[in-house]
């Protein structure tokens, strides 16, 4: 009996010796990951695209995420340039329009966003089934499907709110590019004169690559379809089309300005009066149910009393 005993308290210790030392590694292996995650190394330029590799070690330095999952991001990418082929180009016009690094590619920006859902599923977990039993299972799979789905979302809302801000500001960038032209100086310098104004707007940083574009040798038009490319605006295409157009022409690029800035500030009040003549047929429902309820609080009163007369007799 005692053999029995000491046998099987061997096998226990064997047991928690070897979990130990599964742990204590996967600790180990975790620590040292994270570490080299950290870490800022280039990558070596091997037998891959030499501009794709330069694109990595910089989307490595300006991610955290990336830099620390890299090859998880780059399995789930591989899986959305198959499963969402359709959706990848509207993805990456929002990915610049938001003013996100250019170093995205759609694919991994959709697993970036795929990733942090996975990485939020086990605190999903832990409160859904503490709460629901199994099922918490099921409503945790819900929560990072939904998870994936509002980042997606937000991508997109980010895009359009930037591309609102840039409207916004970019009649008195024109306005300030115009005086600068009309004072004698070059294009170049008054766009650089502009952006340097507008610093920490997404305005200025839209200019900003139009002047970095044409500053590596690209022309004006070529900067410019580059932007509208981007923002995938109407209302800026537009405007970016004149420009486009009167520099093909020959036109004097500070009457351009001066007219597509003029075009922006109407549109921007005809914008302001649909939304001041949708304000009173959005508030006629809202409107009614306070009238209703206040003819109820006020006539309420005479009613139950008018009732309660009534059973009484």
């Amino acid at each position: 009996m005692q053999t029995v005993i000491l046998f099987a308290v061997n096998d226990e210790q064997r047991l928690a010796f070897v979990a130990s030392g599964i742990v204590g590694v996967g600790v180990g292996m975790l620590t040292w990951w994270f570490f080299r995650a950290l870490a800022n190394d280039d990558l070596e330029q091997s037998d891959e695209w030499r501009y794709d590799i330069n694109r990595i070690n910089e989307l490595r330095k300006v991610d955290t995420l990336y830099r620390l999952f890299q090859p998880v991001i780059q399995v789930l990418a591989r899986m959305n340039r198959t499963t969402f082929v359709d959706s990848l180009p509207k993805i990456q016009r929002e990915i610049g329009a938001a003013g996100l690094p250019r170093f995205w590619l759609a694919e991994e920006y959709l697993a970036r966003c795929q990733l942090l859902a996975l990485l939020m599923g086990p605190i999903y977990i832990w409160f859904l089934m503490n709460s629901f039993g199994i099922a918490g299972m099921l409503f945790s799979l819900g929560a990072v499907l939904l998870t994936a789905w509002y980042l997606r979302v937000r991508l997109g809302s980010r895009a359009r709110y930037r591309v609102v801000l840039i409207k916004r500001r970019m009649p008195f960038l024109l306005d300030l590019l115009t005086l600068l032209m009309e004072a004698g100086t070059t294009f170049l310098q008054a766009l650089d004169q502009a952006v340097r104004e507008f610093e920490d707007h997404p305005v200025a940083s839209e200019f900003g690559r139009v002047l970095s574009d044409m500053n590596m040798g690209k022309t004006r038009t070529e900067a410019f379809q580059a932007m509208q490319n981007r923002l995938a605006d109407d209302e800026i295409t537009s405007i970016l089309g004149s420009i486009i157009q009167g520099e093909e022409l020959g036109s004097p690029m500070s009457h351009v300005f001066r007219t597509q800035s003029d075009v922006l500030r109407i549109k921007r009040t005809q914008r302001a009066e649909k939304l001041a003549g949708e304000a009173g047929v959005n508030m006629l429902l809202p409107g009614m149910l306070v009238m209703a309820a206040t003819v109820l609080i006020i006539l309420g009163p005479f009613v139950v009393k008018f009732l309660v007369s009534e059973s009484i007799f």
